[in-house]
């Protein structure tokens, strides 16, 4: 059942940035916080106490590291404060996940898509809030929901060519279907958001993303900041150069990231070779199996990823690179290629990369937009 948290009607943004603190970083010591925040242990209390009150913050039990001093309790969030619906707008599906303050996924559902009108796709996300919510016996804080384009202020997409929409108050029409709270975002820059507060990000403060699927998606965290331009969702990293011999992507360009990375590409290559159709599980079993024609195509494709991890890595100065999506079969399968095309692209002085490597699954994206909902909506709840 929903817990209903009776917070203090105005909270200081210095309380607001504790309980934020506590979301990402709990449990966690008072010391731990006051320097962070760079207070004193009892300013720190006396700023917690309706936060702890209201039964956001719970106190945990007392520990001690076994050396001479007094023993301390751990603050943390409570995770069952608030819920949080999350959906990745495909071009055939909808998929949608409940989550947890911490975007933990607690249950999912999915709906085909008959067509992409504005319509359908509106009503379809209500119907899995609403299913999930109701299953569920809860009652939803905030609506996050992510797609492949670009997004501007208000939940508009401006464009996004797979669904062929452009200027569409996605945003604004799914608030008022549901009477929520629901934010609108590019699904690479939401799994990034996801990143920052409950992934790499918990541990370091400049990151990038790169995922391998229906496409290629890049995204940036730097000093614990997504980054988001107007050309966020272009779709930019997708026409990465990787190699010049490679085959050609829809746009015409020679071996970019999409052409030889990207499950349909992948796919279309081996099919056209074999001369019958492979889907993607087939070409890795192919390859798996020796197929000659399957190696070589994915032996290929695991270069072109080590090329982009270590561009990406060069460019921007990030020494953690996240890698997700539905293709991710091919570092997983083909990751000693991967690495050796890394490491020929770094200057052997420079530090290594750290590689994290997501969940393949496609509720992942979903997670990604739940994510953004709870940036957005902490602590308004």
């Amino acid at each position: 059942m929903n817990t209903v948290i009776p917070l203090p009607d105005a909270l200081s943004d210095s309380a607001l940035e504790l309980a934020r603190l506590v979301l990402v970083r709990g449990p966690i010591s008072r010391g731990e916080l006051a320097k962070e925040l760079k207070l004193s242990v009892a300013s720190l209390t006396r700023l917690g106490k309706p936060l702890i009150d209201s039964g956001l913050l719970v106190e945990g039990e007392l520990l001690t590291d076994g050396t001479v001093g007094r023993p301390v309790r751990l603050l943390d969030v409570r995770n069952d404060s608030a819920w949080f619906v999350g959906v990745k707008v495909a071009g055939d599906v909808l998929q949608a996940v409940l989550t947890d303050l911490r975007a933990t996924v607690l249950a999912e559902a999915s709906l085909p898509l008959p067509d992409t009108a504005v319509a359908t796709v509106v009503a379809g996300i209500a119907r899995l809030s609403e299913q999930l919510a109701a299953q569920h016996g809860v009652v939803v804080t905030g609506v996050g929901v992510s797609l492949g384009g670009q997004v501007r202020a208000g939940g508009v997409v401006y464009r996004a060519p797979f669904l062929a929409w452009k200027d569409v108050p996605l945003g604004a029409l799914l608030a008022d279907r549901l009477r929520l709270p629901v934010v609108v975002d590019n699904d690479v820059t939401a799994l990034v958001a996801a990143e920052q507060w409950f992934g790499a990000g918990k541990e370091v403060a400049d990151f990038a993303v790169i995922t391998v699927g229906a496409g290629v998606g890049y995204g940036l965290a730097i000093r614990n900041h997504v980054m988001r331009t107007a050309d966020t969702g272009l779709g930019l990293g997708g026409h990465f150069p990787l190699d010049p011999t490679g085959p050609m992507c829809a746009d015409g360009h020679r071996g970019c990231s999409t052409a030889m990375l990207s499950i349909p590409s992948i796919c279309l290559q081996i099919s056209a070779a074999l001369g019958h159709p492979v889907d993607y599980a087939q070409a890795l079993e192919l390859a798996e199996a020796g197929n000659k024609v399957a190696v070589a195509v994915l032996e290929a494709a695991a270069k072109a990823l080590g090329v982009l991890i270590s561009a990406a890595a060069n460019l921007t100065m990030v020494n953690t690179v996240v890698l997700g999506g539905e293709g991710l079969a091919l570092f997983t399968s083909r990751k000693d290629a991967v690495l050796t095309a890394l490491a020929a692209g770094r200057d052997p002085d420079a530090d290594p990369v750290t590689l994290r490597v997501a969940s393949a699954d496609f509720t992942e994206w979903a997670r990604g937009a739940a994510a953004v909902a709870i940036q957005a909506q902490a602590f308004v709840l």
